[in-house]
């Protein structure tokens, strides 16, 4: 994995563009695979090309920030793999060739801003704890730019950048957002695995074959997944959360249980796929850019988007599988 993540990172670099500078839509839709490293701070247009043309392939990279973070190594780790790609001192150009195969078009678009977009309501502000959070009507969005930004699968800085002056928030005003959107297709998936020591989701079709990968957010040493089989049992799009203080969460001194009502900014998210064991499921989460890089409480967290495609999906009965040792004993608990 070492070997892997130096290789990518060796490989992936500036165009011209990013070297002056500039980064904006025709910068990324220009960029090119081979070129000098990148910087891992700032925002690189090869790999913002790179995270769009993975999630075109399926293979998602969590947040497209431009960044080339653990998430995104995974995800081209992944299609290699699937690809039947192999690695030595860098990865093959056929692996640049194959994304751009696996799609059509400008990697960033132009997108004018509907109603519904700014209609809102949107939250003045997300409250830090969840006591206070079952207060409200719903967990909306704080904002159009964060709406936005979840809509195209993006971070909020990376459309800032590629879009300097843009309020966000006025029907009618045309932005520059990762062409996403026009390249989702119904997938037939048969089994999902879940990888507790790579923190990472897999969906396979009937023939066995990778239809989606997610990185994910998997358990932690206090609060583990649970180990062997399970199968889906439900999905839903608008999930209510339910806290029961028999979780004992950190931070959560409620000793009744109460409910969270749905929305993006909800504890699971906007989406929620039911596991067979109680309390358990695969879900979304209000904060894209930790996927992989915080604890969960025993569940498995996915982006709002990757919950979303997995669950219309998979069907009741399919199965869940989880690879590895689980991470100490067992806790049943729903976030």
């Amino acid at each position: 994995m070492i070997r892997f993540v130096f290789a990518v990172v060796l490989s992936l670099g500036l165009t011209a563009s990013s070297l002056a500078g500039t980064i904006d839509a025709g910068a990324i839709n220009d960029a090119a695979y081979p070129a000098k490293r990148p910087a891992g701070d700032k925002i690189n247009a090869s790999v913002v090309k790179l995270q769009i043309l993975l999630d075109r392939a399926l293979f998602l990279p969590g947040e497209i920030d431009g960044k080339l973070g653990d998430n995104a190594q995974k995800a081209l780790r992944a299609f290699a793999q699937a690809n039947g790609l192999s690695f030595d001192k860098s990865p093959p150009p056929e692996l640049w060739d194959r994304l751009l195969a696996a799609s059509e078009g400008a990697v960033i678009a132009d997108y004018k801003i509907a109603e519904a977009d700014v209609k809102g309501p949107f939250l003045k502000r997300l409250p830090e704890k969840m006591e206070k959070m079952k207060n409200l009507k719903a967990l909306s969005y704080t904002s159009p730019r964060e709406a936005l930004a979840e809509k195209f699968h993006m971070s909020e800085e990376l459309l800032r950048t590629l879009n300097p002056g843009k309020r966000f928030d006025r029907a009618g005003e045309v932005i520059a957002v990762a062409n996403v959107l026009t390249h989702r297709k119904p997938a037939n998936i048969s089994r999902i695995e879940v990888d507790k020591t790579q923190q990472t989701v897999t969906a396979f079709d009937p023939s066995n074959h990778i239809v989606a990968f997610f990185p994910a957010t998997v358990g932690s040493s206090e609060r583990p997944t649970p180990g062997g089989a399970l199968q889906v049992i439900s999905s839903d799009a608008k999930p209510t959360y339910r806290y029961n203080p028999d979780y004992n969460f950190p931070g959560v001194n409620a000793k009744t249980p109460f409910t969270i009502r749905p929305g993006p900014n909800s504890p699971v998210g906007s989406y929620w796929i039911g596991l067979s064991a109680q309390g358990y499921g695969i879900h979304g989460t209000p904060d894209p850019d930790k996927i992989g890089k915080s604890a969960s409480h025993g569940c498995v967290r996915l982006t709002n988007w990757g919950a979303r495609f997995l669950g219309e999906n998979v069907r009741r009965g399919t199965p869940v599988v989880f690879i590895d040792a689980p991470i100490g004993s067992v806790s049943k608990t729903r976030a």
